[in-house]
């Protein structure tokens, strides 16, 4: 008897066809139509004649042929409509704040306190918590953990190398198993710390020319940095672990977390063969890493308490931070 290699095939999510090529929901809507039709035709049938009633009947009955069979970037045109109506349904302000979002305050000018206007909502974000070693809880749907990927130059290789990086990359996408994430975001670059540390160090160098490279240098890096956006690209896997079904005993943190370490383990391995390096990020790495995503300000950062104002800080005049609570 031959022995082969198992080879694990992730599954594929398909909808199973149960009448005329139609899945459960498609012949649900269907039939609702249908239904709906034939009830309008029974109780207008002594006031409209077939035909006309027919006439009437067929451009709704085609919109629902279309929403049902329809289907645009890969979903259902009924599933695009629900997700549009709940869009339309949401807030379309949301802000960080604990819920309900508190009214403006009293001391404002009357005018503008008794003006209407909607309130933001609050925003709600899935992750519960993150650990130490960087797991991110989220509550029903499971844990996920990041991690931080190298990039390479993909123009500047062969075709051949470039055929070899496709087939390490798709060999890596087909062993996936659970849901995975690329995200590639820019954000800007910060060059005052670089600059300030140069101006700082550049007395202390042991020749005059050195000091003057250092500070030419620290001018070239200030005119850079006032003439154009300076962007650095960040790419990060999202690896999830998902939840327990209800009945089952849910895992512990510590099993969660070492089933998203061999994970990402294994995508290690996987895409070291196409030069790229990936590197899990720890809690305060994967907490700055969603704080930046999500447009807030990193943990340890100074804020204002609600309730109090703002007012203009002494040392702002002198290069120090512009704002404080007062």
């Amino acid at each position: 008897m031959t022995d082969y290699d198992r080879v694990r095939i992730p599954a594929v999510e398909v909808e199973d066809k149960i009448l005329a090529g139609l899945t459960a929901r498609q012949a649900a809507i269907l039939a609702a139509t249908g239904v709906v039709l034939w009830l309008a035709f029974l109780a207008t049938r002594a006031l409209v004649p077939p035909a006309a009633f027919l006439g009437a009947a067929a451009p709704a009955a085609a919109v629902a042929v279309a929403v049902v069979l329809g289907k645009r970037d890969g979903l259902s045109l009924d599933r695009l409509l629900l997700a549009a109506l709940r869009q339309a349904r949401s807030p379309r302000q949301l802000v960080a704040a604990p819920e309900p979002v508190p009214g403006p305050p009293q001391w404002l000018h009357p005018a503008a306190a008794a003006q209407a206007f909607p309130l933001p909502a609050p925003l709600q974000l899935p992750a519960e918590s993150i650990s130490p070693d960087g797991v991110i809880r989220l509550g029903g749907d499971g844990a996920a953990a990041l991690a931080a990927v190298s990039t390479v130059n993909f123009a500047l290789r062969t075709p051949a190398e470039q055929d070899a990086l496709v087939a390490v990359f798709g060999r890596w996408l087909n062993s996936l198993q659970v849901s995975a994430q690329i995200l590639v975001r820019a954000h800007r670059i910060d060059l005052s710390a670089m600059i300030g540390s140069l101006q700082d160090a550049a007395a202390g160098l042991p020749h005059p020319a050195l000091e003057r490279a250092a500070l030419d240098h620290a001018s070239f890096l200030d005119g850079l940095a006032g003439s154009r956006d300076l962007l650095a690209r960040q790419v990060l896997l999202v690896l999830r672990e998902p939840a327990q079904p209800s009945g089952r005993a849910g895992p512990s943190s510590r099993s969660a977390s070492g089933r998203l370490r061999r994970r990402i383990d294994d995508a290690a391995q996987a895409l070291a063969a196409a030069d790229l390096s990936v590197t899990v990020l720890d809690g305060a790495q994967a907490a700055a890493a969603l704080a930046a995503a999500a447009g807030q300000a990193p943990p340890g950062t100074r804020l204002s308490p609600p309730g109090q104002a703002i007012t203009a800080h002494p040392a702002a005049n002198s290069g120090g931070p512009p704002w404080h609570a007062g």
